[in-house]
């Protein structure tokens, strides 16, 4: 009951309706509030005059757009009107619960200080819709009194009031236990036994429970609904053309002579039965929101539980990475300590050799100085020339390296950390549940002659990344699935299917956490090989896939291999000759049902231009840095940071001639943003071109370099500007890359001798926004010179 309460309040005071009133447009007021909010308008001023004169109204002249209006001006004596004529000049203030009202007229001045004012007309604003209504003669007396609502707020009231005490209680009334309708009086239980006891004449007294007495003390009886034209006459019939209550004299001599009216009961019985319809229905909706909001709860409860395990986890995980660097660390510094220890070895061993042939030699010299002393030639030259020999012999031996360091004091080792740090600036979170299942686009599947275009999309509250898709096709006869499509695109034609039979199609989606069930199974059913016309009709294909294809009268088959990632490359085919095409599609769509051949009937034959199963792509959010900003079903990108950072492509390529163009949507402060190609690795928060897995040109507003492994080559006259659109050419068959700056080539080819996989790249700041363009055909200036042998 409690959620009621604000139905039964008033828009302007806030408070319960006090001998409520309906309006026009259905809502209610006050009486007292509605005289409270009128406005006297001159009779110039009117909505009547304003608009017979043709003059502006009023700032809400907006509201003059709905012409509808509950009562007719000729049937109830008032009419509607979309503008309040009194804005300009009138504050508007806001109620208690938050709508806004006009507050009245400023009173006009005393008679006696001056002269009569001119006629003037009374009008009121709806404070919740803001329609304005023109007061007739009758003022408020002519808008009817809700009394139903009035019974409504009574018991709610009295549902919702204190417990009443007792009458005859003379200290401390206890509550009251029943009322008597007869004595009018309150009884608690010890009273009523001693002083209403249920025998004699007091036996035939009815006892009600106290709230109940206290609706018959207090409420009069039920006053009769009378008509609002002729007060003392009660409501008898219901005007179906103005769906109001009246009277036998609204009937006879008044304004309803010539409607259609019926029986009231009847109409009662009528309208209480279609707002019970509809009240079931809204009853419906009411309970499935209970039940949302529960399951909402729910679901709060369980992201609190699952934050608190996911950041355990996470925890757990950054701290066995820490283990496992402190046990390298260890592993490291035992390296350390063993080249250490080597060192000092070597150096002791060449300190202890140095000391013992220093001895030597010190002895030699000592020896030597002492026979130098001798005064006996004959004993010195016997032995002279012995100890010269010795002495040139020492000599000998410490010059051959002896005081030459057998170790260096620096250490030979250098610590390759650039490869953990990439690692732990790439660190990020991988999607751990598997995909639901894709949904097969009926609009968009068809087949013509022997082949067969199939699309699908992910379910649209899906969260889950998608790393590609596996389309399978049965035999045609019923029998085992075999894939005919690995890759990310979401729309596959496929050729060399039989004339004339049924195929079934499924697809399924994958990523790294595994694969997600099978899509519903959608019947195919191929051609007759004929060249007989038949009749036509248009081929729904969505906007923005007509926005992403061009169109072609040639035939051209699409084959899309699995590389890396589940990521595909494109490889394009075309036939010589025009196809006409024609499209049958057999499928069941009921609820809870597969698609299977005991569907509806074929669809009707369509003819369609075929369109170049070329390479469109978009954006890669999934691989892109935190800082790139996407808009544009990520067509367009930006970046909320003044450094350099790199967004990927979603389609790579390892084979055929691929060209897209980037326009340039804004270019402020003169940056340097690059375009160009890269590895799925390639560095995320530096420019494109300085490390070896990218290939870009990156310009300025009056050059432009090519740029791989942080190696500039051919700097090129001409930038770029707003508006300007860059060119990117893959060509994977000459393994070379070119780049032109509004279908200009820049340069001569920028790099060559490509392998391997490459993904669009762009690498930009805050400065810049560029947008993709795919599915485009070869430049001229490369298309000529590819036409030569």
């Amino acid at each position: 009951m409690e959620e009621m309460e604000e139905e039964l309040k008033c828009p302007v005071c806030g408070s319960f309706y006090r001998e409520p009133i309906i309006l026009p447009c259905s809502h209610n007021l006050c009486q007292a509030c509605a005289r409270n909010i009128l406005v006297q308008t001159p009779d110039s001023e009117s909505p009547q005059s304003r608009r017979a004169s043709g003059s502006a109204v009023s700032d809400y002249d907006y509201l003059d757009l709905d012409k509808m209006s509950l009562y007719s001006e000729a049937d109830s004596g008032y009419g509607s009107y979309g503008g309040f004529a009194s804005a300009p000049t009138t504050p508007c203030q806001k109620s208690p619960n938050g709508v806004r009202v006009f507050p009245p007229a400023a009173p006009p001045p005393p008679a006696a200080l001056a002269p009569p004012p001119p006629p003037r007309n009374a009008c009121l604003t709806c404070p919740q819709c803001h329609r304005s209504l023109v007061l007739d003669e009758r003022g408020l007396r002519g808008f009817p009194r809700n009394r139903l609502l009035e019974g409504v707020i009574d018991r709610y009231q009295q549902g919702r009031a204190a417990a009443l005490r007792c009458q005859l209680c003379e200290k401390a009334p206890k509550e009251a236990a029943v009322m008597c309708e007869q004595c009018d009086v309150f009884y608690c239980d010890p009273c009523r036994l001693r002083c209403h006891p249920p025998r004699g004449p007091l036996a035939k007294h009815r006892l009600v429970p106290p709230a109940q007495g206290r609706v018959s003390r207090r409420l009069s009886p039920r006053k009769i609904s009378t008509c609002t034209d002729h007060e003392l006459e009660n409501h008898s019939m219901y005007c179906v053309q103005c769906k109001s209550p009246v009277c036998y004299q609204c009937l006879e001599e008044g304004k309803h002579s010539s409607h259609e009216v019926k029986a009231l009961g009847a109409m009662w019985k009528l309208h209480k039965s279609q707002l019970s319809q509809a009240l079931n229905g809204l009853s419906d909706r009411a309970k499935e929101a209970k039940e949302f909001l529960v399951q909402l709860r729910n679901m709060v409860q369980q992201i609190q539980e699952n934050s608190v395990e996911f950041e355990a986890c996470l925890v757990a995980q950054c701290d066995a990475l820490i283990d496992a660097l402190n046990r390298r660390k260890a592993q490291l510094l035992s390296r350390v300590n063993k080249e250490h220890e080597h060192k000092l070895k070597v150096v002791r061993d060449q300190i202890s050799h140095c000391t013992v042939k220093l001895r030597q030699t010190t002895g030699l010299m000592e020896y030597c100085l002492e026979v130098i002393k001798e005064n006996d030639p004959s004993g010195f030259l016997q032995i002279s020339d012995a100890l010269i020999r010795r002495v040139h012999l020492t000599e000998e031996q410490w010059g051959k390296g002896t005081l030459t360091p057998r170790m260096t004091t620096d250490f030979d080792l250098n610590l390759d950390n650039a490869p953990l740090l990439q690692s732990i600036h790439q660190l990020d979170f991988v999607q751990m549940k598997v995909p639901a299942p894709p949904i097969l686009q009926l609009e968009e599947c068809c087949t013509h002659n022997n082949s067969a275009t199939l699309s699908w999309k992910q379910p649209p509250l899906s969260t889950v990344q998608v790393e590609g898709y596996i389309l399978e096709l049965d035999d045609g006869n019923g029998g085992q699935f075999r894939e005919v499509y690995v890759g990310k695109e979401t729309m596959c034609t496929v050729d060399g299917l039989h004339f004339n039979s049924t195929y079934s199609a499924r697809v399924k989606a994958f990523n790294k956490s595994g694969v997600s069930p099978y899509s519903k199974t959608l019947v195919l059913q191929t051609s007759e090989d004929t060249q007989s016309e038949e009749q036509t009709l248009p081929f729904p294909v969505p906007l923005e896939r007509s926005q992403l294809r061009r169109m072609s009268p040639f035939s051209s088959t699409l084959n899309l291999q699995p590389s890396f990632s589940g990521r595909s490359y494109f490889e394009l085919r075309s036939s010589a000759h025009q196809l006409s095409l024609h499209s049958s599609l057999q499928s069941l769509n009921s609820a809870g049902c597969n698609f299977d051949t005991q569907g509806s009937p074929y669809s009707q034959l369509v003819d369609i231009k075929k369109m170049v199963a070329v390479a469109w792509f978009s954006f890669d959010p999934a691989s892109a840095h935190a800082d790139i900003i996407f808009s544009n079903d990520n067509l367009t990108v930006t970046c909320n940071s003044y450094d350099d950072r790199v967004v990927l492509g979603k389609t790579g390529f390892s084979k055929g001639l691929h060209y897209w163009e980037l326009s340039i949507d804004r270019y402020d402060n003169h940056p340097d943003p690059a375009f160009g190609v890269a590895r799925i690795d390639v560095l995320k928060d530096a420019m494109l071109g300085k490390d070896d897995k990218a290939w870009a040109m990156y310009v300025d507003n009056n050059r432009s370099w090519f740029m791989h492994n942080n190696s500039h080559t051919n700097r090129t006259e001409g930038g770029i500007t707003k508006g300007a659109t860059v060119g990117v050419l893959l060509d994977l068959t000459r393994r070379t890359l070119t780049f032109s700056i509004n279908e200009d080539q820049q340069g001569p080819v920028a790099f060559e001798n490509l392998e391997g996989l490459f993904f669009p790249a762009v690498s930009l700041n805050r400065n810049v926004q560029v947008t993709l363009h795919t599915g485009l055909p070869v430049p001229e200036f490369y298309a000529s010179r590819s036409a030569m042998p």
